[in-house]
C-alpha cells in the first residue's frame, strides 16, 4: 500500500466541484479513504427539489444498486461461516430451489449473475414480499445456462441473495445480519431498511431530467421494449417503480438488499476500504482469505444479455471487463485490475481497490437515466488516479 498523493485530494476536490458548476449535481457527497483512514469527505448541495435544505455531512441518501455489494458481502459471510463454496450446489441448503432444473446451479452462478434468474415469469409480485416471491423463484426455470455468461438481475439478485442468507443463518434477514455483522462492529451509517428515527436525514431522490439528452445506447432501446428480458429485468418482482414511491416512508424502512440501502458517502467508501484490506479492519476479520479471492476473481464475464453490453463478475461484485490482453474495456472502477464494487442507478458509486487499499464512495440525490455510472462519477475516478 502507498502514501495519499497529495494532489490526489485536490484534484478530486477540484473535479466535485466541477460537476456542481457544470449543473450536473442538486446535492451530493464523496468519500475516499486509503490504508484504513479516511483522507477525502465532500458534501455540498441540497438534499432537497426545492433546494432549501443543504446537504449536510450526516444527510443519508438511497444508494440503489450499490446496495447489491453489501448484498453480496453478507451472503460471502454466511457461506463462509457454514463452509459452502461457491461451487456448491444452492439447493443443498435450499432443497425447494432445485424445482424447474435448478438443481445443478451453484452459489458461484448466482452470484456472478449467470445462474439465469435475471428475470421472473409469475406475474403481480411485489419486491417487498418476500415470501412470494422466493416461492416463484423455485418455480422459475432457468432463462439461459450457466455456460451462455452474465445476465444482471437487478431486482432477483437481492431475493435470491437474501434467501440465501436466511437459509445459511438459521432465518436472519438480510438486512438485520447486515447490520449486526457489518455496520455495527464498523459504526457504519448505512442501512438496507432505515429506521423511523432516521428519516429525517434522508435526501429526496430527484428523477432524471425531462429533455435530458442521453446518447442511444443498446441498453435504452430494449429498456423501451416491454416485451425484451431487459424490460421484465427491471420489473420483476414489480413495485417501487417510480423514484418517488422509493422516497416514501415505508420504502424508506423496508429491506430491499437488491436497490434499498440508504447512507452516506464516508460509510459506503468505509465499508469498501475495508473491503480492500482483505476483509479486515481494527484487528477483526470481517471476510476471510477465502471471501478474498473470490471477491477479486472474475467469475463471469461476456455480453450481458440485460444490460446490453460487456460485464464481469466477482462473486457479488462488479468488475470492470477485461479484454484478451488482460487490459481494461472501460475503467469505471479505476486502472487496477481487481478492483470491484457496484454502481447504483443514477449515478451512485461504490468500489474497493486492493492495490492501492482505497475505499471509495460517491452517492447524489439528482439521478441520471443510463446503466453504469455516468460523466460525474468518472470524472472523479479519473481525477482520483490522474488518468485522462
Amino acid at each position: 500500500m502507498g502514501a495519499v498523493n497529495p494532489l490526489m485530494p485536490e484534484r478530486v476536490r477540484l473535479a466535485f466541484e466541477a460537476n456542481f458548476a457544470f449543473g450536473r449535481e442538486v446535492g451530493a457527497a464523496l468519500s475516499v479513504w486509503q490504508d484504513g483512514r479516511e483522507v477525502l469527505d465532500l458534501c455540498a448541495g441540497y438534499r432537497d427539489a426545492a433546494r432549501e435544505l443543504p446537504w449536510l455531512p450526516d444527510t443519508l441518501v438511497l444508494i440503489w444498486s450499490a446496495t447489491k455489494g453489501m448484498a453480496a458481502a453478507c451472503a460471502l459471510r454466511a457461506i463462509e461461516r457454514a463452509d459452502v463454496d461457491l461451487d456448491t450446489a444452492v439447493a443443498e441448503f435450499w432443497p425447494e430451489f432445485a424445482a424447474a432444473g435448478k438443481a445443478r446451479v451453484t452459489v458461484g452462478d448466482v452470484l456472478s449473475h449467470r445462474a439465469g434468474l435475471g428475470a421472473l415469469d409469475a406475474a403481480n409480485l411485489s419486491i417487498l414480499d418476500h415470501e412470494a416471491v422466493v416461492c416463484a423463484i423455485e418455480k422459475q426455470a432457468p432463462l439461459w445456462s450457466p455456460e451462455d455468461g452474465p445476465g444482471y438481475g437487478p431486482r432477483t439478485f437481492g431475493c435470491i441473495v437474501d434467501e440465501i442468507v436466511r437459509r445459511l443463518t438459521g432465518g436472519v434477514p438480510l438486512g438485520d445480519y447486515w447490520r449486526h455483522e457489518f455496520a455495527e462492529p464498523l459504526g457504519l451509517d448505512l442501512w438496507i431498511g432505515l429506521p423511523k428515527t432516521e428519516h429525517a436525514r434522508v435526501a429526496t431522490m430527484l428523477a432524471a431530467r425531462l429533455g435530458a439528452q442521453e446518447e442511444k445506447t443498446a441498453f435504452l432501446e430494449a429498456f423501451a421494449d416491454p416485451s425484451s428480458l431487459t424490460r421484465r429485468a427491471f420489473a420483476s418482482p414489480g413495485g417501487l417503480a417510480a423514484v418517488s414511491n422509493m422516497n416514501s416512508p415505508a420504502a424508506r424502512s423496508a429491506s430491499i438488499p437488491s436497490m434499498g440501502g440508504i447512507g452516506s458517502a464516508s460509510s459506503l467508501a468505509k465499508f469498501y476500504a475495508m473491503l480492500s484490506l482483505g476483509g479486515r479492519w481494527a484487528g477483526r476479520t470481517y471476510l476471510g482469505d477465502k471471501a478474498a479471492g473470490w471477491m477479486t476473481t472474475r467469475q463471469s464475464q461476456g455480453f450481458d444479455k440485460v444490460l446490453q453490453l460487456e460485464t464481469a463478475f466477482s462473486a457479488g461484485f462488479m468488475m470492470d471487463p477485461a479484454d484478451a490482453g488482460g487490459r481494461k474495456i472501460r475503467p469505471i472502477l479505476g486502472p487496477a485490475l481487481s478492483a470491484f464494487g457496484h454502481p447504483g442507478a443514477g449515478g451512485s458509486l461504490g468500489f474497493a481497490d486492493p492495490e492501492s487499499g482505497i475505499g471509495f464512495g460517491y452517492v447524489m440525490n439528482q439521478m441520471e437515466s443510463g446503466v453504469l455510472p455516468n460523466e460525474r462519477a468518472a470524472a472523479l475516478v479519473r481525477a482520483l488516479y490522474n488518468s485522462s
